[in-house]
């Protein structure tokens, strides 16, 4: 028995054309084979919703239908047997071909139902490039200010240029995620990434733990005995360090907000430990002075400097 094209598309005979086309786009969202690529029963059914809507969305042929149904294809215009038949038709659905979304729902209509427009394709499916990994050394300095750097690395055979710009703060070992400068996708898929392993030198004298950045801080004998005030360089400018009177080596120093600095406003200390630098004379008796008043100053605090050692 011939399917019923009012029942395959759940509208009745007295269905408007407004009704069979709202009709015939929620079958087409619910059976598509390219939203459902391996159902062969979706599909099947499709075929059937399209040849429905080709029928009843055709005032004449549908004329036709309602009067001889399934049989009016043999006595259509000219009365012979090579009359219409829905694969001959534009947009019609080919068994085991590509279907063309845009042109069954005429451009617009496919964005309208799917939201989006974008045709969908199997045979050629996008598909996204692959990412590049590369290695990049920068300075110390350049991590914590952030600024401009080149790196250079290898796309396809070809060794490839590129300006970037570090940002401020940037930690050793991070890596750097570059949107759409690796290989090329094919079938119009996006360009991969370039991902950067960040290697960050060392420095003469600073080095940072976290965000905090920290120094040996060289003060002379006198300095630690009467206490002063010392300038030290940092990337935010020369700050000057009280040093308080009295103080041993090993005592640290903070500087608030002075360490590592990000975009968004975090500031990490500066720690400056302190390391007394004994002066060295060819005048022998003024090292002897100073020798026998360090011993006198000692035995008057009668106090073992090692007593908080033990096993």
């Amino acid at each position: 028995m011939a399917d019923d094209h009012y029942q395959i598309l759940g509208v009745s005979r007295t269905a408007t054309s407004e009704d069979i086309q709202k009709a015939y786009r929620e079958m087409a969202r619910k059976y598509h084979p390219d939203l459902h690529p391996d159902d062969d029963a979706a599909k099947e059914q499709f075929k059937k919703v399209q040849t429905a809507f080709d029928v009843l969305n055709d005032p004449s042929k549908r004329e036709m239908y309602d009067r001889y149904g399934s049989s009016f294809e043999g006595v259509g215009a000219g009365g012979g047997r090579g009359g219409w038949s829905p694969q001959g038709q534009a947009g019609g659905f080919q068994s085991g071909g590509e279907v063309d979304l845009e042109s069954l729902f005429g451009g617009g209509g496919f964005a309208d139902l799917f939201g989006g427009g974008k045709r969908r394709t199997r045979r050629n499916p996008r598909t996204p490039g692959e990412d590049i990994t590369a290695n990049i050394r920068i300075p110390f300095q350049l991590a914590i200010d952030g600024g401009k750097t080149e790196v250079r690395f290898e796309r396809d055979n070809k060794h490839e240029t590129l300006s970037i710009t570090i940002p401020q703060g940037l930690p050793d070992g991070s890596r750097m995620r570059l949107r759409g400068q690796g290989r090329p996708g094919r079938g119009g898929g996006a360009a991969g990434d370039l991902l950067l392993e960040v290697n960050v030198e060392q420095h003469a004298v600073y080095h940072r733990e976290g965000d905090t950045l920290a120094v040996s801080l060289p003060i002379s004998l006198s300095e630690a005995l009467e206490g002063a005030k010392v300038d030290l360089p940092t990337p935010w400018g020369t700050i000057s360090l009280r040093i308080p009177e009295g103080t041993s080596s090993g005592k640290k120093l903070r500087a608030g907000g002075m360490g590592v600095r990000h975009a968004n406003g975090s500031k990490g200390d500066l720690i400056a430990e302190v390391q007394i630098v004994l002066p060295v004379s060819d005048d022998e008796a003024a090292s002897k002075a100073l020798l026998d008043s360090a011993k006198i100053v000692e035995a008057s605090v009668q106090e073992d400097p090692r007593a908080a050692i033990k096993w």
